[in-house]
């Protein structure tokens, strides 16, 4: 009961603000590369997401009464549907990819038809971003229109341009799309930020790609990023419901500690128990 409480306060006081859009929770799931779209569906509930990422270009969002469609396992009133442009590898595509999500999720009446969580990748071995073709793809969304979710490296240099580009929230990797290493870099993802941040601390910060399992992202959320954005790790589990639940607590562990502030670090120990006043022992 307290636990509840304590949550319930916490996401009434301090929502993930991301463009028009406000949560509770700090997890953005995706819903790709699931065993069903059973497991899907109820893994997406244990994570507590109120917003879900569908790639435009590998699902078919729309319904021809022939066969399942993603779109009959995600709930329109419970969840905002953020488009993705997983796939493309030039900027020109992926403009095109966004244009089409919204076309799509206009003619359902989603929410999320402003935005969209824009990838360009460099190569289909590593999938780490191309920087210069998502720079472009970036003015040329913004100026469409569109609120961008951007997917970067941990380059602070890139995401400082991204930002001033006017993405609505850059979103440095962890480590390689679908490679579960976790933080590789946590000094890097410092650096970000602090540079995101400078002048403008509300500025939201998701880590996007690499989490493997809970600890991935409550040591995320710890840095102070504003929430984290997953996929693989939760569909590639071995019970993937579970692993949902496990990010779920995670997240709000790790903002609950961000927010406490921890303690510092010390080379040496200091005693939990004060010395002062202690009656010394005696030698028998």
């Amino acid at each position: 009961m307290v636990t509840e409480v304590s949550e319930r306060a916490q996401a009434e006081e301090d929502l993930l603000r991301l463009g028009d859009h406000e949560f509770q929770g700090r997890l953005i799931v995706g819903t790709g590369k699931y065993e069903s779209f059973d497991i899907m569906r109820d893994s997406l509930e244990a994570s507590g997401a109120e917003c879900v990422t569908v790639a435009v270009r590998r699902e078919k969002l729309y319904t021809d009464g022939k066969q399942q469609n993603i779109l009959d396992y995600i709930d329109p009133d419970r969840y905002i549907l953020l488009p993705n442009t997983a796939g493309c590898y030039t900027a020109a595509d992926a403009v095109r990819t966004a244009r089409l999500g919204r076309e799509i999720l206009l003619a359902l009446d989603n929410p999320g038809a402003n935005w969209v969580k824009l990838e360009v990748l460099g190569d289909s071995k590593t999938l780490l971003p191309d920087p210069v073709a998502t720079l472009e793809a970036t003015e040329r969304l913004v100026a469409d229109g569109f609120q961008v979710l951007c997917y970067s490296s941990d380059d602070p240099i890139l995401a400082r341009r991204l930002k001033a580009a006017g993405a609505t929230s850059v979103m440095p990797a962890g480590s390689p799309i679908g490679s579960g290493q976790g933080i590789l870099n946590p000094n890097n993802l410092r650096i970000c930020l602090e540079y995101l941040k400078d002048g403008d601390p509300d500025y939201p910060v998701i880590v996007d790609a690499g989490v493997g399992t809970a600890s991935d992202v409550a040591v995320a959320m710890e840095l102070g990023a504003d929430g984290v954005l997953l996929n693989t790790a939760i569909a590639h589990a071995r019970k993937p419901v579970a692993m949902s639940h496990a990010m779920r607590l995670a997240a709000q562990a790790g903002r609950l500690a961000f927010l406490a502030g921890r303690m510092p670090r010390r080379l040496y120990a200091s005693a939990s128990s004060p010395r002062d006043g202690v009656i010394a022992s005696r030698p028998w």
